[in-house]
């Protein structure tokens, strides 16, 4: 092994306000002492209670991702796991998400987008 994954970095032009939609998603600490990082207005982190890491970083000018259109990729994107997915989308939409693609069917997963525009799936499990 070289490393570890310390976090996940998310670009946004509102990191507290990010912070907190992911905190109402999976739970946690926003802001929490850490000596690995700063925490101001330009950084915000959440400690999960699993142990992950979600750090948003300002970017001024910040241009969030066009999925599925290529011009603006989504560059990277995270799955959370669900037992109901109606019950997870009904949750999130009301916490400020967009639902991208509701998928066909029997499908086991649904695409949205965060307050800043960055992809993510709900997968049920």
């Amino acid at each position: 092994m070289i490393a570890d994954l310390q976090c996940l970095v998310l670009d946004c032009s509102e990191p507290r306000a990010l912070a907190g939609f992911y905190r109402a998603l999976l739970g946690g600490e926003v802001d929490r002492p850490d000596r690995r990082w700063s925490l101001d207005e330009e950084w915000s982190t959440l400690h999960t209670p699993g142990g992950l890491v979600l750090c948003f970083q300002r970017v001024p000018g910040h241009r969030p991702p066009t999925w599925p259109d290529p011009e603006l990729p989504q560059q990277s994107h995270l799955d959370f796991g669900v037992p109901d997915l109606d019950a997870a989308q009904d949750q999130l939409l009301a916490r400020g998400a967009t639902l991208l693609d509701a998928g066909e069917g029997t499908r086991s997963w649904r695409v949205y987008a965060d307050p800043a525009g960055h992809p993510f799936c709900l997968v049920r499990h």
